[in-house]
């Protein structure tokens, strides 16, 4: 398959970011010098609070009985269309000096006074989640976003608002943004859609589905559904947040009416996210560290544990001595007789989901061979990631065998040394710090649209720079922890 064409422009800024909480992209040339690692890389990085679980808090929270505070929310461009959307049906955000987001729920039931228009731009959890809450208000809610939100799918969700009683139109091809949305005073209570090509399809309806007046049963009718653990994040949330959700069998949920209570919560920093800091670690034979790692959760970056060890790192997990819920995950690059870096071939690994790319940066890297199987619903993320990941792989000089839902790494003992290249990421924040993770052990690496990172980690950029530095680890002490 051919790499995908580069999708239209879209901001790299989100419309709510304060300059207190990110690097303007401004500050980053285009094309964007990756740092290449002169030493180990060792190092303490924080990163932010979980995109999916920011974005269902949101959701519930503004669906809910009664105000909500949240606490360790994200800021980026995702998390702020998902606040543009809830406000345009009704709900309203204050931020405190805290960092706390205050959240007054929208009026279920009450008809919107005018059409409102939602911009998606290109964040799936917008595009997937707001439909159906929007169906809670009787009227016409028309949503588009990015050119390249134009080709993700959305017939299934919208097949499922159409059972349940909303009207659904095309405005551009059938199955995609942009589409209007008109839902009366009734609403069914019952929905089957093949969810095959996103979680997110299930995720939409389960989330808003009890303040349906008679709740919703919900049956994927797909063979199985791909990223489970963001399904099981949705229901689990639901039901920490007070909501009934009654697994009927393997693909089947019953969600029982009644408004949920607000809460006030915490969210989780994003295990995902932490992936190309820790990879950094497996790269260059260092150590990085990320704390406030949960004990136990529904991510499905919590997939790092088995994934790096398989490029042969060391991971560990220190429990916090004042909090056994959460503790500190340490990553220990393997390194061979000499001491000099050694990243081993995976083997096959399952079902990486959007680890993907990250762990396709490792396969790069990696002496021996890996074949990432099970991936092929990323070919309708922010772009088709396999024929991405296989293009990049090209402009670095390793050929990287493309199938329908797989891709295989020959290893460098085969393919030889990667070249120093260019590397596009067609406005999709995790190619771009695929690119990073290679620029590491491949001096002269430069990745177009850095920006485009701000995403889901605004300061992306700054945090890289600063735990990789550029010189020696011994010889830059203070940039030993990243805040």
């Amino acid at each position: 398959m051919t790499a995908p064409g580069p999708a239209a422009p879209s901001p790299t800024t989100p419309p709510c970011a304060s300059a207190a909480s990110r690097t303007p992209a401004s500050a980053w040339p285009d094309p964007w010098p990756a740092p290449a690692a002169a030493g180990p890389v060792r190092g303490t990085v924080r990163v932010p609070g979980s995109k999916s679980l920011t974005n269902r808090c949101l959701v519930l929270a503004a669906i809910s009985a009664g105000p909500s505070v949240l606490h360790g929310v994200l800021r980026s461009r995702d998390t702020d269309l998902m606040r543009t959307a809830l406000t345009a049906l009704g709900a309203r955000f204050e931020d405190r000096a805290d960092g706390a987001v205050v959240v007054q729920p929208l009026p279920v039931g009450v008809p919107l006074e005018e059409p409102v228009a939602v911009d998606c731009g290109l964040a799936g959890t917008v595009m997937r989640f707001v439909p159906a809450v929007a169906a809670l208000r009787p009227g016409t809610v028309v949503l588009d976003g990015d050119a390249g939100a134009r080709v993700r799918p959305m017939a299934p969700l919208l097949d499922g608002l159409a059972q349940t009683g909303t009207r659904v139109e095309f405005l551009g091809a059938e199955g995609f943004l942009p589409v209007r949305l008109t839902t009366g005073e009734e609403l069914g209570a019952e929905a089957a859609i093949d969810s095959s090509a996103s979680s997110q399809f299930l995720s939409g309806l389960l989330l808003s589905a009890a303040r349906r007046p008679a709740g919703l049963t919900l049956r994927h009718t797909g063979a199985q559904v791909p990223s489970p653990e963001h399904v099981a994040m949705t229901v689990q949330f639901l039901r920490e947040h007070g909501v009934h959700v009654d697994t009927l069998e393997e693909g089947a949920w019953r969600v029982h009416p009644g408004a949920p209570a607000g809460v006030e919560s915490a969210v989780e920093p994003d295990l995902s996210n932490a992936g190309p800091f820790l990879a950094a670690a497996a790269v260059t034979g260092g150590e990085v560290s990320v704390p406030d790692w949960p004990a136990a959760t529904t991510q499905i970056g919590d997939r790092w544990r088995s994934i790096l060890p398989a490029f042969g790192a060391e991971v560990s997990f220190t429990p916090d001595p004042t909090d056994d819920a959460r503790g500190t995950l340490t990553v220990r690059g393997g390194v061979d007789e000499a001491g000099r870096p050694r990243i081993a071939g995976a083997g096959e690994l399952a079902g990486t989901a959007e680890l993907a790319p990250t762990a396709a940066a490792l396969a790069l890297l990696a002496s021996g061979p890996t074949h990432l199987t099970g991936i092929g619903h990323l070919r309708g993320h922010e772009t088709d990631r396999l024929a991405a990941i296989a293009a990049e792989a090209g402009r670095f000089g390793v050929r990287v065998e493309e199938s329908a839902d797989a891709l295989a790494f020959p290893g460098s003992d085969s393919s030889g040394p990667l070249r120093p290249a260019e590397a596009r990421t067609y406005h999709d924040h995790r190619m771009a710090t695929f690119a990073a993770v290679v620029g590491l052990a491949v001096p002269g690496t430069a990745v177009q649209d850095v920006a485009t990172t701000a995403k889901t980690l605004p300061d992306f950029p700054a945090l890289w720079t600063a735990l990789v530095g550029g010189e020696p680890a011994h010889d830059r002490p203070e940039r030993d922890e990243v805040r």
